[in-house]
């Protein structure tokens, strides 16, 4: 995922550590935030043992991730939870310019929120699982994005399903006039006009700081890696770090170097780096963010 933003102002300290690895057998439920990982496209079976070890959860696609023309996750539901993984369900949304082009956005975001609880179900998550939206763009919402939203929102509750929306927790400007420059946080954005409506919150921000960058330890209090230290007081999920690094955002964060200089990545421990297995790294309130583990 790649939380687009028109303007955003960054201010950012270099990065305080590399990337760790976990001490050996030590699952990560052992502590009260909870990391995990997101990427476009399933990491294989053989790798799940391993991520494991670091990881509490894992990004789960219904659809379509951004850019892609396939799919990849559909069918291994049993065997992340297997392996011990909890959730982050997510659902594509659509662009300003999609939303535009089919002309009616409630109808729109309706129709979508039945593909995602479709989709959902068939995949063997039961009811109450918290599906994400994917709102790809950041800043204020259009009022077309705003229905197709809240439309979806409504839609996916009324199936007894959960909703959640991922977006950008970073402030983009605004202008409003000659001189007037107003800074939007997209979820602020969101929740202030969900009109009472409930919506869990995953927020991408990735400047350093707050994001400590690209490292897989809790061990240094001073990163503060927490959803809240997001910026985002109501946040329940923070991506802290985005592969390849997004260097207009992530500037400052010195330690994505997964392989070489030239290599903008994240990467988990204990992986062969000649995979270039790269994530998008998490940290949550929960060991399973959308609460997806079948009991």
């Amino acid at each position: 995922m790649k939380v687009v933003l028109l303007i955003a102002t960054i201010v950012g300290l270099s990065a305080a550590s590399l990337l760790q690895t976990r001490v050996p057998g030590k699952h990560p439920e052992a502590s009260s935030a909870y990391l995990g990982f997101d990427r476009n496209d399933y990491p294989g079976d053989a790798n799940l043992k391993i991520l494991r070890d670091t990881f509490s959860y894992s990004g789960y696609w219904l659809n379509n991730p951004p850019g892609a023309k396939t799919n990849s996750w559909p069918g291994k539901r049993k065997a992340l939870q297997s392996a011990g993984f909890g959730f982050l369900v997510l659902f594509n949304g659509r662009t300003d310019a999609e939303i535009k082009a089919r002309g009616d956005a409630t109808q729109l975001g309706e129709s979508d929120a039945s593909a995602a609880i479709s989709a959902a179900r068939i995949e063997g998550f039961s009811a109450h699982t918290v599906i994400f939206l994917d709102q790809e763009q950041g800043g204020r919402l259009l009022p077309e994005q705003r229905a197709y939203l809240h439309a979806w929102v409504d839609r996916v509750t009324a199936a007894s399903f959960s909703a959640g929306v991922y977006c950008s927790g970073i402030a983009a400007k605004e202008s409003s006039g000659a001189s007037v420059v107003t800074a939007i946080v997209t979820a602020e954005d969101i929740r202030q006009n969900a009109g009472g409506r409930k919506i869990k919150y995953w927020v991408v921000n990735d400047s350093c700081p707050p994001s400590p960058g690209c490292v897989v330890s809790r061990k240094d209090p001073s990163q503060k890696l927490v959803p809240e230290s997001s910026g985002i007081a109501f946040a329940e999920v923070w991506q802290y770090a985005q592969s390849p690094r997004r260097s207009h955002f992530a500037a400052a964060c010195g330690n994505y170097n997964g392989n070489n200089d030239k290599d903008q990545n994240c990467y988990a421990p204990g992986l062969d780096p000649a995979q270039r297995l790269h994530l998008d790294l998490d940290v949550a309130t929960s060991s399973d963010p959308s609460d997806g583990r079948t009991r």
